[in-house]
């Protein structure tokens, strides 16, 4: 995602090369086998690497949040879900301290991954039971829907449909900062106040914001992939693909998240 993990200085991307377009050498060390793939792995990043590490991560978020899921009671006739708040609250913040290791150590990733993805696991269990609980069935139409999302930004990229320029990524970053900036003035508020209805009611603005957000988690997912793809292309050491999955990862638990609040309050309609 266009988050502080994937970014240019952080991945040691060279500098562009404004007459020709193109991405200059890389800056790095001299490429380490500590990647995700087996001995055959040559040492530098690879696209198959990326991905068998993001596979790895989504795994242990599943299996985390399953355990989480199932060690939830079922609540009484008409109770609402008791959920572990003190789980939940744990478990977002040594997610939150995981990715800022692995954005600042990025040869750490691969430590710092799996870290994320059992905390971010617990997160998403508990969540994910409290809405089950109110909404039938919208777990899984979330992650059909997430899983979805994925695929299309991926076949879009590919294609070349969508292209990741510096312009673009300037303006989803813009986009980025203005939505945490407002969450957080809209937290400061609810201190003192109430915070704004639409972020949470079913109102047309509130489906639309909602609508909003999830667009822009979505399209994210291109920005990452453009990153990975400037990673191999550069030859990256193999320890940037723990890096770049740990990223991904990061996009597609916010895209998850929001779709599943976009269709808790298309169920309230």
């Amino acid at each position: 995602m266009a988050n502080p993990l994937l970014t240019d200085k952080a991945m040691g991307l060279g500098n562009l090369n404004k007459q020709n377009d193109s991405w200059a050498p890389p800056t790095v060390t001299q490429p380490i086998n500590d990647g995700p793939v087996s001995r055959w792995d040559s040492g530098v990043m690879t696209v198959a690497g990326t991905a068998s590490a993001t596979m790895m991560l989504l795994v242990l978020i599943l299996a985390s949040a399953t355990v989480t899921w199932l060690s939830i009671d079922a609540p009484a006739p008409g109770a609402l879900v008791q959920i572990p708040f003190g789980w939940v609250i744990g478990g977002f913040i040594i997610g939150f301290i995981a990715v800022l290791v692995g954005s600042f150590k990025p040869h750490l990733a691969r430590i710092a991954g799996p870290i994320y993805a059992l905390a971010e696991g617990v997160v998403l269990g508990a969540i994910s039971r409290a809405y089950s609980e109110q909404y039938n069935g919208i777990v899984l139409q979330a992650v059909g829907a997430t899983l979805g999302v994925f695929v299309v930004m991926l076949l879009l990229y590919r294609s070349r449909i969508i292209k990741v320029t510096d312009r673009t990524r300037r303006i989803v970053m813009g986009a980025m900062m203005g939505l945490m900036a407002f969450y957080l003035v809209s937290f400061i508020i609810g201190m003192f106040g109430s915070m704004p209805s639409f972020i949470h009611d079913a109102s047309p603005m509130g489906i639309a914001f909602s609508l909003f957000v999830a667009g822009l988690a979505a399209f994210n997912l291109a920005l990452d992939f453009d990153m990975i793809e400037k990673g191999v292309a550069n030859k990256l050491p193999a320890h940037m693909e723990w890096f770049c999955a740990l990223g991904v990862v990061v996009t597609l638990v916010w895209l998850y998240l929001e779709i599943l609040r976009l269709l808790s309050k298309l169920r309230d309609r």
